[in-house]
């Protein structure tokens, strides 16, 4: 089936799971975990896959074997793109994201010098100016209060050399359009702007 958006209980489910998150609950609603939720993920992913690489959606049990909270369910939906690509589903509205979250040491010492590098570093600089322009958020998972070891603290890209990561990402609240085929095209929209970072990422971190 073609994909149509999700439908107001997809929201009404999550809000409930928030409220309610237990295996209880959870296997009353099941159904509309199945119809409302997942398979308009899998529809859009089914889409997607021509143009941003195949699809796969996280579980939606939450691994709470080292964690102080032990409720068994995901409030969210996350699914990733083989051709770089996150998108998130939850009763705040629908996410998309691009890039690195989480980056090796040998990745990071990369990207640092890629960023540090006279021809490189303009490049995603660029590219972080574009995304930002577009009203796209870019950040990264953890920050360093200053400049990385060994790069002066008033190097011309700064910002970008307290990340250890880099990703961007756009929110979009709950309205009357996540129900229809509009919510993919917001999703198609995002990645194919944020597609020079991915590249860029690939080429000089990866």
């Amino acid at each position: 089936m073609a994909f149509r958006g999700w439908p107001v209980e997809a929201i009404e489910f999550y809000e409930g799971l928030a409220a309610d998150n237990t295996r209880t609950f959870w296997q009353a609603n099941k159904s509309t975990y199945d119809e409302c939720v997942l398979r308009p993920m899998q529809e859009l992913l089914v889409e997607l896959e021509p143009e941003f690489g195949a699809g796969k959606i996280f579980r939606p049990y939450r691994d709470v074997r080292f964690s102080a909270d032990k409720s068994p369910y995901k409030t969210a939906m996350g699914a990733t793109l083989a051709g770089g690509g996150y998108v998130h589903l939850s009763a705040d509205g629908l996410g998309s994201g691009c890039g690195m979250y989480h980056l090796e040491p040998e990745q990071l010492a990369r990207f640092r010098e890629a960023v540090a590098d006279d021809t490189s570093g303009p490049q995603v600089q660029a590219i972080v100016d574009a995304l930002r322009k577009a009203k796209i958020d870019v950040s990264a998972h953890d920050t360093l209060k200053t400049v990385a070891r060994g790069y002066p603290k008033d190097h011309p890209r700064a910002e970008l050399l307290r990340y250890k990561g880099l990703i961007s990402w756009k929110q979009w609240p709950v309205g009357a359009w996540l129900g229809t085929p509009k919510a993919k095209d917001r999703v198609v929209d995002f990645l194919r702007t944020s597609g020079p970072l991915n590249d860029w990422l690939a080429k000089n971190v990866a």
